[in-house]
């Protein structure tokens, strides 16, 4: 700003009221400041600014577990479209299902003072983000809950969906379902499974263990979990896949075979209608979830305290054919 003034021979005064907005210079003068700035690439310093008046950084801060996901990439847009409207930014971070680093980013984040924090919890402990509470910053949960943590939470109806899933290929006449989820140890992941079982248990199906694998979206470990499952006298005639990555993975697998089984995906992903034959999903709705908890968190900015909501957004089961495949 000294180098606004100098140029525009003015007092620094002046040139703090020119970038701020405020009265009291003339036309011609705040012409010449603005010419100044413009020649010069000034910037005004908002983070400096803000910490000198004791205030926030009009910043929030977004945990998620991978930015690259489709699914993660549109619940990041939605929460950045509410804080823009609310003339605030978002720092985000992909935690890479890491306890580790979801610690490190969210107390980086903090560390920066950002006015709020959303996270896709990763860690079975989140006690760290208690000091964070107690010193005012709002945090608000999406996608999984936090394990002993009581704020506000926005969740999927996961086995509601998988329910709807499952209960779709029963009505196709299929009894021998296989099942496809992540690791057993995250929320979604452990919430699906239960739906599968519960829908397999309504219809009076037992389930063949043999049927079902748990595991992180590696292509070799699916390979090896589809030849379990469609081998042997009695294979699986249809497949329930816990999220899109493993969906992705299993279209690949099954690409070559000559019959191919009945396939409903949980998560909707691109070009999932224009594949050779349509993939039925079930599709969650990631826009309204991150826009619902960046509503959640800026009402807890501005002092909210109500006792902490745990909202569920419900899924929708889209019919394209993979689905509807014959018995």
């Amino acid at each position: 700003m000294k180098d606004v003034a100098a140029v525009a021979g003015v007092g620094f005064k002046t040139v703090s009221r020119v970038v701020n907005g405020e009265p009291g210079v003339s036309e011609e003068t705040a012409t010449r400041v603005r010419a100044a700035i413009a020649e010069l690439g000034f910037r005004r310093n908002d983070g400096a600014r803000l910490l000198r008046q004791g205030n926030r950084t009009s910043c929030v801060g977004l945990v998620l577990e991978d930015v690259s996901d489709p699914f993660y990439a549109q619940l990041s847009r939605a929460v950045q479209d509410v804080a823009r409207a609310h003339g605030s930014l978002v720092l985000t971070g992909s935690s890479a299902a890491d306890p580790l680093r979801e610690q490190e980013l969210a107390t980086d984040f903090c560390a920066r003072r950002v006015d709020g924090l959303i996270v896709v919890p990763t860690a079975a402990d989140h006690g760290y983000l208690e000091p964070e509470l107690a010193a005012g910053t709002a945090v608000v949960s999406v996608d999984r809950p936090f394990a002993g943590l009581a704020v506000d939470t926005v969740l999927t109806d996961n086995v509601g969906g998988t329910v709807d899933g499952v209960g779709h290929l029963l009505r196709q006449g299929h009894r021998r379902i296989g099942y496809l989820g992540d690791s057993p140890d995250i929320f979604t992941a452990a919430q699906r499974l239960a739906g599968y079982r519960q829908a397999m248990a309504g219809a009076g199906c037992a389930v063949d263990e043999s049927w079902v694998s748990m595991a992180k979206p590696d292509p070799v470990g699916i390979r090896l979990a589809l030849h379990r499952m469609l081998a042997g006298e009695a294979p699986v005639t249809a497949l329930m896949c816990g999220n899109n990555r493993t969906t992705v993975t299993v279209l690949r697998e099954l690409a070559p075979l000559p019959h191919r089984p009945a396939l409903v995906g949980f998560d909707d992903f691109e070009l999932a209608d224009l594949l050779p034959v349509p993939v039925t999903v079930v599709a969650q709705d990631p826009i309204g979830m991150g826009r619902t908890a960046a509503e959640l968190l800026f009402r807890r900015m501005r002092g909210e305290t109500a006792a902490p909501q745990r909202i569920q957004l419900p899924t929708r089961l889209i019919l394209r054919g993979s689905g509807e495949l014959p018995l």
